[in-house]
């Protein structure tokens, strides 16, 4: 089954390189300084569409600022997955448009396509994600969010076979960790964006891990969110860390059109937070 990355009280697993009695061990020297305001000018996200990959989005919250401009579900027919356009979109969950708050709010003018693929008990078959990705990929999406993942092994060939994908599709993925311990898909392959919370609460706080599993750390705990019906929350978890990063991710893909996934990442790392 495929499963958010969570929304809870406590820090979620993962998250540990992040706490702030660790975080001294993240402190490196670069190979190369690079300035923020370089990487990022004045950027607000034009001209970039990222995929919320998700519970779909709930288009008329404020929080989103109608930047959604195409809905899909991913649904089984005859046994098989497919993509189709979702002319009523909605989230009966909360946890999409959550995630699409997080990127609006820093990404302004960035484009939201909602692939909506998890139910409304907050569950999907690994299938259905699978075929999301492949979707999203295929239409070359800038950059996607997946803060949710895969625990089934049967699976892992196919997921790392579509993160590579992906990649050389030009497609950005910023993946969740999963909430609980133990190996997920795709967040734990090299060719994917990896996230797990820390708890400064600033969305321009994020730091680079050097030794994964999970390479980038951001505000996941005690997190203001959009949800369902136009209200809001606050909740935990590394799903809502993933869609920071991914925000920010559109910022240099829109400052820097031509910049591959790898160099998109190595700029991440470049900028991340130095301080503890």
């Amino acid at each position: 089954m495929t499963e958010p990355g969570g929304a809870g009280g406590n820090l979620p697993a993962w998250s540990e390189p992040f706490v702030a009695e660790r975080r001294a061990d993240l402190l490196r020297q670069p190979p190369v300084a690079v300035d923020r305001a370089a990487v990022f000018g004045r950027a607000d996200g034009r001209g970039v569409s990222v995929a919320i990959v998700d519970s779909g989005i709930e288009r008329s919250h404020p929080a989103v600022g109608g930047r959604v401009v195409r809905a899909v579900r991913v649904e089984l027919v005859d046994g098989q997955p497919r993509v189709v356009d979702d002319p009523d979109p909605n989230d009966p969950v909360g946890h999409g448009t959550a995630c699409a708050g997080i990127v609006h709010g820093l990404a302004p003018s960035a484009d939201l396509v909602s692939v909506r693929v998890l139910g409304a008990d907050n569950r999907a078959p690994g299938v259905l994600f699978a075929a999301a990705i492949e979707w999203v990929a295929e239409q070359r999406i800038p950059v996607a969010n997946l803060s949710l993942s895969s625990r089934r092994e049967a699976l892992f060939a196919a997921f790392h076979d579509l993160a590579d994908e992906a990649y050389f599709a030009n497609t950005l993925l910023v993946c969740a960790a999963n909430n609980l311990a133990g190996p997920s898909y795709p967040s734990l392959f090299a060719s994917v964006v990896s996230v797990a919370a820390h708890d400064t609460p600033d969305p321009w706080t994020w730091f680079y891990n050097p030794r994964p599993p999970v390479e980038f750390g951001a505000w996941g705990v005690d997190v203001p969110v959009a949800w369902k019906g136009g209200a809001r929350i606050v909740a935990t978890g590394n799903s809502l860390a993933a869609p920071h990063v991914t925000g920010l991710a559109a910022l240099i893909r829109s400052v820097h059109p031509d910049a591959s996934p790898f160099e998109v990442k190595a700029l991440l790392a470049a900028t991340a937070s130095r301080s503890t």
